[in-house]
């Protein structure tokens, strides 16, 4: 078994709005980083409810350590830590209140471990966490999705509203996470440049729709885009473009391998591409003849 978890066709659909999850698929390979990019509304935190039962999906299938996730299955929610963005416990607590409550949740909760983190992570444990600021909650979530000793971390926009030297410790947190090889990470994120830092894969979502998933080694070293003038962007083979953005003198076009295609179009500049620019032309541009997910 190589994937920690694995989503088949998974969809939901809101009867009463035009948005609907549409057969989303990917898999998490164990000991990776796979990061969820995608504008706000597009699907993300539907796609991690379905995950975890928390939204009644349609149709589809969800496999976590290569069994499907029932409510009554415990053992399989002992093994995932999850950290919601904003307020993950109620703010009347203090962590020490919070470490007792969890120690009747979680049969593998480790006390010393969690005093460990708060040590670390500099959480005062008496007090409320009403009087934490931002960065504190945020750490304090992690800390416990931690300390039950989960092999897979599931993240829905937790590095949101941190500060970069904030969001830089919790990154470090994550890939020391990654080090055990049974252990993975879902991310999901609309910063882009902690997911460059520390992703091993990216699956990029919109309109409730998968549009594309690819390693980011990938995304960083063979994805391009082409900045073309009129008549070379009739020249091109539509099978090459992913996507394609017509400005005022140039179309740029995101392909999928950048030093083939310098090679085959010598007179086009063809640049590197940011993870921000291959989602602004899968979403803001039109799509070609070769979209590979």
């Amino acid at each position: 078994m190589d994937n920690i978890l694995e989503l088949k066709q998974v969809t939901k659909l809101f009867p009463e709005s035009e948005f609907k999850l549409d057969s989303v698929s990917f898999s998490v390979p164990y000991g990776s980083i796979m990061g969820i990019v995608g504008e706000n509304g597009a699907g993300k935190t539907t796609t991690i409810g379905c995950i975890l039962n928390t939204v009644l999906r349609d149709r589809g299938d969800v496999r976590l350590f290569g069994r499907r996730m029932r409510d009554p299955d415990t053992d399989l929610r002992e093994k995932i830590g999850v950290v919601y963005d904003g307020n993950n416990f109620p703010a009347y607590l203090t962590a020490d209140r919070l470490s007792r409550i969890m120690q009747g949740v979680y049969r593998a909760w480790d006390e010393p471990l969690f005093r460990k983190y708060l040590e670390d992570f500099g959480l005062p444990a008496g007090q409320k966490i009403r009087h934490y600021s931002r960065g504190m909650t945020m750490k304090l979530a992690i800390a416990v999705a931690l300390s039950h000793h989960p092999q897979l971390l599931i993240l829905d926009e937790a590095t949101g509203g941190l500060d970069p030297v904030m969001r830089d410790e919790m990154l470090d947190v994550l890939l020391e996470f990654v080090q055990e090889e049974q252990h993975s990470v879902l991310m999901s994120s609309h910063i882009t440049s902690d997911l460059e830092k520390i992703a091993d894969y990216i699956t990029f979502i919109h309109n409730g729709q998968v549009i594309l998933t690819a390693s980011k080694n990938d995304l960083a070293y063979r994805y391009a885009v082409m900045r073309c003038r009129e008549s070379e962007f009739q020249t091109l083979d539509p099978q090459d473009i992913i996507a394609y953005r017509k400005r005022d003198y140039q179309t740029d076009v995101l392909v999928a391998d950048g030093q083939r295609m310098r090679h085959m179009y010598r007179d086009a500049v063809v640049d590197h591409v940011s993870l921000d620019e291959i989602m602004i032309l899968l979403i803001k541009g039109e799509k070609g003849g070769s979209a590979p997910c």
